[in-house]
């Protein structure tokens, strides 16, 4: 069995658990949430976490993602996107950071704060569907079907059918597992946000003749086609639950952009028709997605941006102009609540909340809280000193890119 078979069959005897009900010491992610959590119906929820934020004081820093529900944000010291919170979480300098977020986010907090400080995720549960669609032993059988087909780190095949190494650079996306980081840190690649991918995926080609881009899809094909010119015939789609992803040998080597199969399960529900039918129901409306949509989604836009950017340019639209904005729903929500003197509305009126980043609760966060306050630290993420280095290295790289 080839090492790439090997780690595809690890991969898929990984066992599926019903969240809360089971938990792997072995998986990248746990899915019990110990203790005793009030219930939604609480009447006193809001009282209690007031109560329990302020016995805590400045030893715990509230960490609330833009996608986070209204009244958890509403106890958030810092609202941001993941790699900006976890950098406010390691200049704050606090003994706790609670992260209101999903999985992967608290992973970086904890990569970027000292060891001295715990980072805390309410619900264990909440992951990302995106991040979570590149599991490390799917990534590392791709990369051996890569170095088979003469790609890879360029000590692949190298004979008569594939006479000149290929050297691929991986480059991923915030929205990755430490694992996923460190993968990349240790193979030569760095991490980008979805305002640097374009700069990051230059560097790239500075470096190599050939990018991996993971895990989303979307974002790796709209960098390279919209932003660096690049034909969607040079982006071929990798896919971890097909043998050597679906791809010859030829057409891994073939590709300047190898694709992950992965998607962001709010931005991958925008279609073209929404986009037709919000022009026609609001005349002069202009159309602002994120650059995780499906390609032909971006196409049909009138802006990109990333969430960040996405809030700014909210805020510095004229008043009186109309904005149908392709993200998830809680956001939107408040930008609407945010800006009166503006139109805006759902670029797909059927858009769904983030799932998982809407299990962190007020149930759980009060939990969280109150389970501080008592001495006790409940669902502390931590990373191992070997990943979180070779994670480190990946994000330094991106640091070090112009304009970072």
């Amino acid at each position: 069995m080839s090492q790439a078979v090997g780690l595809r069959a690890a991969a898929e005897r990984t066992p599926l658990l019903l969240l809360g009900q089971g938990a792997d010491p072995d998986a990248e992610r746990g899915t019990i949430c110990p203790g005793t959590v009030p219930e939604p119906s609480d009447p006193t929820l809001v009282q209690r976490a007031q109560a329990a934020r302020a016995a805590l004081g400045d030893d715990v820093f509230v960490l609330g993602h833009h996608y986070q529900r209204d009244e958890v944000i509403a106890f958030a010291d810092a609202r941001g996107d993941s790699y900006k919170l976890a950098r406010e979480a390691a200049a704050n300098g606090a003994p706790y950071v609670v992260f209101c977020g999903v999985h992967f986010m608290a992973e970086t907090a904890d990569i970027l704060t000292p060891p001295t400080t715990g980072v805390i995720l309410p619900d264990l549960a909440a992951g990302c569907s995106m991040a979570d669609m590149a599991e490390i032993s799917q990534v590392e059988a791709a990369w051996e079907d890569l170095r088979a087909a003469g790609c890879g780190d360029a000590h692949g095949a190298a004979d008569a059918t594939f006479p000149a190494a290929i050297t691929t650079v991986p480059l991923t996306y915030m929205n990755s597992t430490a694992a996923i980081k460190a993968f990349t840190g240790r193979h030569g690649g760095a991490i980008c946000t979805s305002s640097n991918a374009a700069t990051a995926m230059r560097w790239a080609f500075e470096h190599g003749q050939q990018v991996l881009f993971l895990p989303d899809q979307h974002l790796g094909r709209n960098t390279a086609v919209r932003d660096l010119g690049l034909e969607l015939d040079d982006c071929v789609v990798y896919d971890p639950h097909l043998p050597a992803g679906g791809l010859s040998p030829h057409q891994l080597r073939a590709a300047k952009v190898v694709l992950w199969k992965g998607h962001c399960s709010v931005h991958g529900t925008f279609l073209p028709e929404h986009v037709d039918e919000v022009r026609r129901r609001i005349p002069g409306v202009n159309v602002l997605v994120h650059p995780e949509v499906r390609h032909e989604v971006l196409c049909k836009a009138d802006y990109v941006g990333s969430t960040e950017r996405i809030i700014a340019t909210l805020e510095q639209a004229a008043p009186g102009t109309a904005w149908a904005v392709g993200t998830e729903l809680n956001l939107v929500g408040r930008l609407a609540q945010e800006h009166p003197d503006k139109t805006v509305v759902f670029l797909n009126e059927k858009v769904c909340f983030c799932a998982t980043m809407n299990r962190i609760d007020l149930p759980h966060f009060v939990w969280a809280l109150e389970e501080l306050v008592a001495g006790r630290v409940v669902n502390r993420i931590t990373v191992d000193d070997e990943t979180a280095h070779w994670a480190q290295v990946a994000l330094k790289r991106m640091l070090a890119l112009p304009g970072s």
